[in-house]
């Protein structure tokens, strides 16, 4: 998967996260970033990372969001293990 993929993967996911009060509420108390810091860094490893790791880290939301948006839930840990890569 190259980067640029991984990276708009894991974009979607925080537009999954976002769509949705509860699931970004939730997002945000376990991964401490407070809203104006995903907004700032949206686009970093760092952040796209914490969304992959968070989709990865629940199945059932991991199996939503790949049935929703027609990816192999695989997917997800290959895109968070390229972007994880890039922050080391």
């Amino acid at each position: 998967m190259p980067r640029e993929a991984a990276e708009a993967l894991a974009l979607q996911g925080l537009k999954f996260l976002a769509e949705d009060a509860l699931r970004m509420r939730r997002f945000l108390d376990l991964t401490g970033l407070e809203p104006a810091d995903v907004r700032a860094r949206a686009g970093t490893s760092e952040v796209l990372a914490a969304v992959l790791e968070h989709l990865s880290g629940d199945e059932s939301l991991l199996l939503v969001f790949a049935a929703g948006h027609g990816v192999p839930p695989q997917s997800i840990a290959q895109a968070l293990a390229l972007l994880q890569g890039a922050r080391a």
